[in-house]
């Protein structure tokens, strides 16, 4: 059986057990995925009353709809009657339908219409509305969670809206999406996330531009924050400071699996989809201030030339070790205090979702 222990000086890796097994994915699907924020898409989306989306966190369907009192929701995607889904895709609409027998539900999530049901006995439409979920936005970012009874955004992310708030992130807009598929459970990929220690071996480059020396790991209830000063001064980030200011990158992990890359011109989030023990997907978005300027696509060059190699290099890494779990002779590994407080931290969560499971 693991157990976590909080003590980084004397604590030992998740088991590689818990990279490759299929039962656990199942099993993080519902404790973790079905039980935390996630980012959904974009705040830009459900901007107007009547506007929806539709999603699906770990396996369970969701549907974000603004309703006509401008309140945002989120609730079950799957019809009380049959599992029908009751929207698909997103758009704008005053109500959804059910796709299989056109049962109609309000965007407040009460089921208002149910055809050719006049006789059935002991049925109150009153008593069957779509299980509800929680919606919230954070700049230009939508998220949701399919539990109802979980902490409220706030508190998910603590402090990250009023610090992020000087880079101008209220005022950043989506402009790209690149996706990349890894090799490696998801996990490996937000363990690699959480630490520079690998940067001056893995990232030769990124090791030039960044003041290694002061690369620091701050741990929060349910995020971490990695500061990373840049040293270079002809870096492209230099185009929204101000004269003598420093450019400074910030590097947000949240729990489970969003990480935000934010510079003063630009912000990448990065979402970690598992899609099997040993499958990942990684789907990174850009978002800009100003994303009008007529100089957008050179701006998005700049900075996809300067985060692709650095992505080629940590795909390399992630399914080089996921090779590595799978040996015999490998079990758990042990934390640098100086450098791995942040996987130890995310290792702490994972075990506090999933309880007690066998190693």
């Amino acid at each position: 059986m693991y157990r976590f222990d909080p003590n980084l000086a004397r604590a030992h890796t998740l088991p590689a057990r818990w990279y490759l097994d299929a039962d656990l994915l199942a099993l993080e699907r519902r404790r973790i995925f079905g039980r935390t924020w996630q980012l959904a898409g974009r705040a830009d989306q459900v901007e107007r009353p009547g506007d929806f989306l539709t999603t699906t966190l770990g396996h369970e369907p969701l549907v974000i709809a603004r309703g006509s009192d401008s309140t945002l929701r989120a609730f079950s995607n799957v019809c009380r009657h049959r599992a029908g889904p009751v929207a698909l895709g997103c758009g704008n609409r005053k109500s959804l339908q059910c796709a299989y027998h056109g049962w109609t539900y309000g965007l407040d999530g009460s089921l208002l219409t149910t055809p050719e049901f006049d006789q059935v006995e002991n049925f109150d439409r009153r008593a069957h509305p779509l299980p509800p979920g929680q919606a919230g936005t954070l700049g230009p970012l939508l998220f949701a969670c399919p539990d109802a009874t979980a902490p409220t955004l706030a508190e998910w992310l603590g402090d990250i809206p009023k610090e992020t708030e000087p880079l101008g992130f209220e005022r950043m807009r989506w402009v790209k999406r690149v996706e990349y598929q890894i090799e490696c459970n998801w996990k490996v990929y937000v363990d690699n996330y959480l630490e520079g220690y690998h940067i001056p071996i893995v990232h030769p480059g990124l090791y030039k531009q960044i003041d290694y020396a002061r690369y620091s790991v701050d741990t929060f209830r349910y995020y971490s924050r990695q500061d990373s000063p840049i040293r270079v001064t002809d870096t492209p980030y230099r185009r929204n400071l101000g004269e003598g200011e420093n450019p400074q990158a910030l590097y947000y992990w949240i729990f489970p699996n969003l990480m935000f890359n934010l510079y003063p011109d630009n912000l990448q989030t990065n979402l970690i989809v598992p899609i099997g023990p040993e499958k990942t997907l990684t789907i990174f978005d850009w978002f800009f201030l100003d994303a009008d300027r007529p100089s957008i696509d050179r701006d998005f060059a700049q900075s996809f030339a300067f985060s692709d190699p650095i992505q080629s290099e940590d795909i390399a890494i992630c399914e080089a070790v996921q090779r590595g779990l799978r040996s015999s002779r490998y079990e758990a590994g042990r934390y640098s205090q100086k450098r791995e407080n942040g996987v130890h931290h995310f290792h702490g969560l994972v075990a506090e979702f999933l309880g007690e499971v066998a190693s």
